[in-house]
């Protein structure tokens, strides 16, 4: 299971097998109740009587982590410890799906009133002080708090995302094999005359026929002789693939909510030049000596320490060198001593954390368009006594063409 006669293997466990090959993946009852006492300890801390749980103009994800369901367009979940939840949703062509896939809810149309079916419910149930998690936009805001006290717990949702459980470990490891899947045929089929759009169609083809979907791909071509680009750009262009040109790229494909990422760098029909070879040698020396210091209660600084060959060896970085990610872009974020990235967060690492190390060493021309730069990374989860790659993928400067 997993896999298609003309993909490669996974590379996955026979439980993380099982999950991909459900009709429609969900986790387990007793992974939702540690969610969901989670959402009542934090709303008891803030004195909350019930909690309302935001996607909105599809932005927002907390209602797929709470409920299951993605909130493709629109959905006001209400949460209160011990009760069943209840969800206001839109479109209407979706509300058979989200019965399907929703736990514990009773899915409702919003008639393209949600947020006012919302309130109403709320006011039904007798509530006095609303927690609220997510992006609801300010006119739908300003309705909500002038019916309830509300009190705003982005920021303890964010602390539950930052440490993951070991079923939400087994869903990252499937992200980062299909991710893994779409770098690998990204390098294998690149070739002379594609360009950065076909390049992202073999990106996407690689994992879409095994249920995965894009976060993103980054993906930058620019001739090592005369480099025009030193970060792959965010979106695709009609930049044609030449002998001769590096190719560097990041990629997350998701599982559902979770996602890996890798970053890989390689070069077309040439071996690497000299500044090229140096940029990798650099990057990979620097993966080596951040992750290194990875272990619960490392601090910021001496992560940021890790990153200094960067600046050693005269170069900076674009790119964050370091961030949390896996259910959003979360601290730490740092960057290196050249490009720091705000102020370094005041916290220390904890076990079950997972981070993207991604050193991205640029040059310092002072004309930007004319920097070289490369990329190499991958996630990592944060262990007892170090770091694991979530990854299987080699690491390595490749070469267009190449099964990795």
């Amino acid at each position: 299971m997993g896999n298609t006669a003309n993909q490669p293997p996974l590379h996955l466990e026979p439980r993380q097998q099982a999950i991909l090959a459900q009709e429609y993946p969900r986790f387990s009852d007793d992974e939702y109740a540690r969610r969901h006492a989670a959402l009542a300890a934090a709303m008891d801390k803030h004195g909350c009587d019930h909690l309302l749980v935001v996607t909105d103009h599809r932005a927002g994800n907390a209602p797929q982590w709470v409920t299951g369901w993605p909130g493709s367009a629109e959905a006001y979940v209400i949460f209160r410890p011990g009760g069943r939840m209840v969800m206001h949703m839109e479109w209407h062509n979706h509300v058979p799906l989200a019965r399907r896939i929703a736990q514990d809810v009773e899915v409702r149309w919003g008639e393209h009133r949600g947020i006012e079916l919302t309130i109403a419910e709320l006011q039904r149930r007798g509530a006095k002080r609303v927690g609220v998690i997510g992006p609801l936009v300010v006119s739908k805001f300003r309705r909500l708090e002038a019916a309830f006290e509300t009190v705003l717990l982005d920021a303890e949702y964010t602390q539950l995302r930052m440490r993951k459980s070991a079923e939400e470990l087994d869903w990252l490891r499937i992200g980062a094999a299909l991710s893994d899947a779409g770098m690998r045929a990204l390098v294998a089929g690149t070739r002379p005359g594609m360009d950065e759009r076909e390049l992202a169609a073999l990106v996407e083809a690689a994992y879409i026929g095994l249920g995965g979907t894009t976060m993103i791909h980054y993906i930058g071509v620019t001739a090592m002789a005369a480099p025009q680009r030193h970060v792959p750009p965010q979106y695709a262009s009609t930049r044609k693939v030449h002998a001769g040109d590096i190719v560097t790229c990041e990629l997350s494909a998701f599982w559902w909510d979770y996602a890996g990422q890798v970053l890989r760098s390689f070069t077309v029909d040439a071996d690497p030049t000299p500044r090229y070879r140096e940029l990798h040698a650099v990057a990979e020396a620097t993966f080596d000596a951040v992750t290194a210091v990875l272990r619960p209660g490392t601090t910021m600084a001496s992560i940021l320490e890790a990153t200094a060959l960067i600046e050693r060896s005269g170069y900076t970085v674009c790119d964050d060198l370091v961030h949390g990610f896996g259910g959003g872009y979360f601290q730490p974020i740092i960057g290196s001593k050249s490009r720091m990235a705000g102020a370094l967060p005041n916290m220390v690492l904890e076990e079950n954390m997972t981070v993207v190390v991604q050193p991205n060493p640029v040059t310092t021309e002072a004309d930007e368009a004319i920097r070289s730069g490369v990329q190499v990374g991958e996630l990592l989860r944060i262990t007892r006594d170090g770091c694991e790659s979530l990854h299987r993928l080699p690491r390595g400067l490749f070469r267009a063409g190449q099964v990795i």
